[in-house]
């Protein structure tokens, strides 16, 4: 069942797109049956006024059969719903009672009935060429009667001007929607570049950052406050080095957004590691020499491994950690452990675990956050090896 509305264009915000219409009021439901009716009333109608060029009809006034077209729009303009069935009438009213050279008019009144029974030709190009050709066939058919050439009947001028505004709408439609796409192509990449960015400086910065708090915090107890002093020197002047980086690419959009030299999968225990071992963290880590990821996949177990550790550092209470990646199968698994407090009952989705989710999501693995058995957080990874 078609439902039949009057519908009104507006544009996508902050685009040139008019490809979505709001229903304003429902006019007429169009069952599928009353289509078909109304279509072969009009392809009888073609028939009928061929008949009546060569038979004549009942003469009237011209003048009356030109008030036909006005009276007949004057019609679809109140009852948009019944376009068809109004030209449908009119154009029998015409073929019946014409004679001679104002049977034309009939035929091009029942032609553009027959080519509007579709509901929308740009949205099914083959409706209006199955109908063009039908009407083609029809208009040589009326001009062999009266040996007359194709240029001097109306309803070839129909059929033409009926497939050149289906082509005109065709195209119009697919440019708005390849203007569109493009749009949103860039929009994606604005975004995704975004996403790059805000991740980068979580992992990153943010990773340095919190360094220099739980490092300070600590040196109140310490009992050498001048080397916990210096690892927080040295941890500023490595986030304003990388913060500076970041800020260099953020200015050349056309850049891609990257910190330096990417770390290595064998960087994690001196990088990552030694530096919660500086806090009284017994950190341990083992790692194959050949977990099979390839440099995207090695990057991301690297900052996901940032990630947990940081998490240990600021939120566990731990004086114990793990970190293991293994390949198993087809998939290299990395398991991220500690013996701290547990992860609270409703973890907050904070940006760390935004950052973990997005990472894995990329690249088609899976990841969960559990209760380590015997107490703790476990954040076991699973990444798709590279393919060889």
């Amino acid at each position: 069942m078609l439902w039949c509305r009057s519908v009104r264009a507006i544009r996508y915000p902050g685009t040139w797109s008019t490809l979505a219409p709001i229903a304003e009021t429902e006019r007429v439901v169009l069952t599928p049956e009353r289509v078909r009716t109304v279509a072969y009333l009009a392809a009888g109608l073609i028939v009928v006024a061929v008949i009546s060029t060569v038979d004549g009809g009942v003469s009237v006034p011209t003048v009356w059969l030109w008030l036909v077209l006005p009276a007949s729009v004057a019609a679809v303009a109140v009852l948009p719903g019944y376009q068809a069935l109004i030209f449908a009438a009119c154009a029998a009213f015409v073929a019946l009672v014409s004679t001679g050279e104002s049977v034309q008019l009939g035929t091009a009144v029942a032609a553009f009935v027959f080519l509007s029974t579709g509901r929308d030709p740009a949205r099914r190009p083959w409706l209006g060429w199955v109908g063009g050709f039908a009407g083609a066939a029809g208009a040589l058919a009326i001009a062999m009667v009266h040996q007359r050439g194709l240029y001097e009947q109306p309803f070839v001028f129909v059929v033409v001007g009926y497939l050149a505004a289906t082509l005109l709408r065709s195209w119009s439609r697919g440019y708005a929607v390849s203007r569109e796409a493009a749009e949103l192509r860039g929009q994606a990449a604005w975004l995704e570049q975004r996403t790059n960015l805000a991740r980068e400086l979580h992992d990153v910065v943010g990773h340095h950052v919190t360094a220099m708090v739980v490092q300070a915090e600590a040196g109140q107890l310490s009992s050498d406050p001048a080397v916990a002093l210096q690892r927080i020197a040295d941890s500023g002047r490595t986030a304003l080095r990388d913060l500076d980086t970041l800020v260099v690419h953020l200015r050349d959009p056309s850049a891609a957004i990257a910190v330096s030299q990417p770390p290595r999968l064998s960087d994690i225990d001196e990088l990552l590691a030694q530096p919660l071992r500086h806090q009284g963290v017994t950190v341990h880590v083992h790692l194959d020499a050949e977990p099979g990821l390839d440099e995207v996949g090695a990057l991301a177990a690297y900052r996901i491994t940032q990630e947990a550790l940081t998490n240990v550092a600021r939120h566990a209470g731990a004086t114990a950690a793990w970190v293991e990646l293994v390949r198993v199968g087809a998939n290299a698994r990395l398991r991220i452990s500690d013996d701290g407090v547990g992860p609270p009952e409703a973890p907050a989705r904070g940006s760390g675990l935004l950052g973990i989710s997005e990472r894995v999501g990329a690249l088609g693995g899976s990841w969960q956050q559990t209760e380590r058995p015997g107490g703790g957080t476990l954040l076991e990874v699973s990444l798709p090896v590279a393919k060889s």
